[in-house]
């Protein structure tokens, strides 16, 4: 049971979201918390403090008489309810929250106990607010999707519960859940931050590491099937470069296919006296790049997923909230811990190396849809009457057009600030834009990754190699066949194509 005690880690977010265990707030976080909130009730008294007796952004010019001060943070609440779009998926909603609930579990933000005990209580019951994909700009926070989780917290607002959509009154009739209460500065507390686009951020990991060991195993199934050569992918010749991912994504191979009967050590075939007096060789010298480079271009994957990991982590570990409150030096210290650039910065750079993973499937394919490259496989890998029946042909279309979506999604969000709130948020992050543009890259590479798992099928079918396949290989088959019928009589593909996709998505393959 993940336990909000010191720091969340990534094994703590994928048991919550992915095996439903549910989440604990340790008893001396939740004494930090009300050390926190008392402090500021008092040092607040006879001080101006930002968003507790002040109104918001330029009109923070303007002081707020006390009486006035709990409908204060109930109008920023209601007021920035205003997103657009698709709704969030419930599992990123999820995400969401765990950031927001370690953040405030810090002690930082002054918060009252009772914002953490409904959180931890939607948390495990699986309440999730209904949040939409488009609003916050990621500077002062992502302001109007987290003003969506506030609204429900106070009672108000939908959510998602049981599968159905739903009013928050009666989901918490139902439950039994009280409200959050009000007191000091609990709706900017909650808004200000960057959960929305640290919890997307967090499943943009979790799948791109999935979708990253796919690639290796079609890279390293495709070796098996032309019969490249084994030495691109050995110790020795990846040693040379100092990249640390390039040599992951090499020995991740050469676990995968070290008892294939189908690979070739170039000593045999090339090193001898006989090729010596060739002046001609039918088959390649080399592999085509995306054959054999594969270490050398999933090597940056690897690398950035470990970088963006370590910075999510970060940021969900930190307390990104404006003003902070200081209960050790009794201060509070206005600034600016709820902009986004850190974690934008990262999505852009993650969704840039998946669009690369993209391109590289697509090309595989390719490779084994023409026979003119491979000379090995029929056109499109038709098992059916040359001509009359198109194989994969259709298939590759979709890989083709996904793979050139991803290409212009790639472009970054990062430098796409655009001032606003009166100038006031004058640079801003898009880090939320820059999540969900990311969670679509991935999800358009697990689509033509899917493809390309379609063709590799195929093409073992074709090939009637199965018993030299490694045992790696053999062993993805057997799960995959049921899914993937042999392709030879022309028929629909594109439910075989989702069924594959959500296998990818949902399974773990190293």
């Amino acid at each position: 049971m993940p336990q909000i005690k010191n720091a969340l880690s990534l094994e703590d977010f994928y048991a919550v979201l992915f095996e439903n265990a549910e989440i604990q707030v340790a008893p001396q976080k939740l004494d930090t918390i009300k050390a926190a909130f008392n402090f500021l009730e008092d040092f607040a008294k006879d001080k101006v403090i930002y968003g507790v007796n002040t109104g918001f952004g330029p009109m923070a010019q303007y002081k707020i008489e006390t009486s006035k001060r709990l409908d204060l943070q109930l109008n920023l609440i209601r007021s920035h309810a205003a997103g657009s779009g698709k709704p969030m998926s419930p599992l990123y909603v999820k995400a969401l929250m765990m950031a927001r609930l370690n953040t405030l579990s810090l002690g930082k933000s002054g918060v009252h106990q009772s914002v953490v005990k409904v959180l931890k209580q939607l948390i495990n019951k699986n309440i999730t607010p209904l949040i939409f994909e488009h609003g916050g700009v990621g500077a002062s926070g992502d302001l109007v999707q987290l003003a969506h989780l506030a609204l429900v917290l106070i009672g108000e607002g939908e959510v998602f519960y049981k599968g159905k959509r739903r009013q928050t009154g009666e989901v918490f009739s139902e439950e039994k859940i009280e409200p959050i209460s009000i007191k000091i500065r609990e709706g900017l507390a909650l808004m200000n931050g960057t959960s929305a686009m640290t919890g997307i951020g967090i499943l943009n990991v979790i799948y791109a590491r999935r979708l990253l060991n796919w690639s290796v195993f079609c890279s390293s199934a495709l070796n098996e099937i032309v019969n490249a050569y084994d030495d691109h992918f050995s110790a020795e010749l990846n040693a040379a470069k100092k990249h640390k991912g390039q040599q992951a994504i090499a020995k991740m191979m050469r676990e995968h296919l070290k008892d294939s009967k189908l690979t070739r050590n170039r000593k045999e075939h090339l090193y001898n006296n006989a090729a010596n007096k060739s002046s001609y060789f039918e088959e390649k010298v080399q592999e085509f790049y995306s054959l054999r480079c594969v270490p050398q271009i999933l090597g940056p994957v690897y690398d950035t997923l470990n970088n963006t990991e370590k910075i999510l982590l970060e940021e969900v570990n930190s307390a990104n909230d404006n003003p902070i409150i200081d209960v050790e030096n009794e201060q509070v210290y206005h600034g600016g811990n709820f902009h986004g650039d850190y974690v934008a910065l990262e999505m852009d750079k993650l969704k840039i190396v998946i669009t690369k993973l993209s391109m590289l499937g697509e090309r595989q394919l390719n490779y084994l849809l023409n026979n003119r490259l491979n000379d090995l496989l029929p056109p499109f890998l038709n098992l059916g009457k040359l001509g009359l029946n198109f194989g994969i042909q259709g298939a590759q279309f979709t890989a083709v057009s996904t793979t050139a979506e991803n290409q212009t999604l790639a472009n970054p969000m990062y430098i796409h600030s655009i001032p606003n709130n009166n100038d006031n948020q004058d640079i801003v992050s898009m880090g939320t834009n820059a999540a969900n543009i990311c969670k679509t890259t991935i999800e358009n590479a697990f689509e033509v990754l899917a493809v390309e798992m379609l063709a590799i099928v195929q093409a073992i079918r074709c090939l009637y190699c199965n018993e030299k396949l490694s045992t790696k290989t053999r062993a993805v088959l057997k799960e995959l066949e049921p899914i993937i019928p042999e392709i030879k009589n022309d028929a629909p593909l594109y439910k075989v194509i989702t069924e594959v996709k959500e296998h990818l998505k949902n399974n773990q393959v190293y």
